[in-house]
């Protein structure tokens, strides 16, 4: 059975909640990486979190030496993906977008050239709000995955 892992620093709370109702629906134990105290809902004997110590990437290097094949993996971090991705890990974006051995290069690639431009100065912007057509992309994106690593 795979674990569901959420990077739950930056995760916006539609997707927490989505998580959580995966999680109570397919009774899969389900993990939330912070480096901040996280209050979870009660109610959920599979729901777990982890406080790590504060510190860039601190969450990210957990999920990175806990994570197995077959798991699913939530978070908005690229270079994360990037690790989790050749591990036969799915990982997901809030936005539904699954990251795929195709995929990852070019998404990497992209995300160093827009840092190197907000470094040097450049205005890049960002996302948009996320609202209700993001969260249902998103939790579409999850029953999807979630169903192939059940089967697999």
């Amino acid at each position: 059975m795979p674990t569901l892992w959420l990077d739950a620093d930056a995760a916006p709370r539609d997707v927490k909640e989505v998580c959580y109702r995966a999680c109570d629906r397919l009774a899969l134990e389900t993990i939330l990486v912070a480096n901040q105290r996280l209050v979870l809902p009660v109610g959920y004997a599979k729901l777990s979190a982890v406080r790590v110590d504060g510190g860039a990437d601190v969450a990210d290097a957990y999920i990175a030496s806990h994570a197995v094949a077959g798991d699913v993996v939530i978070t908005a971090d690229i270079p994360l993906a990037a690790i989790l991705v050749p591990n036969r890990i799915y990982v997901i974006d809030p936005r539904g977008e699954l990251y795929t051995e195709e995929s990852i290069g070019e998404r990497l690639s992209v995300r160093n050239f827009m840092e190197g431009l907000r470094g040097s100065g450049v205005e890049t912007g960002g996302h948009g709000t996320y609202g209700a057509r993001e969260k249902q992309q998103f939790a579409n994106a999850l029953d999807r995955v979630l169903a192939k690593a059940l089967r697999a």
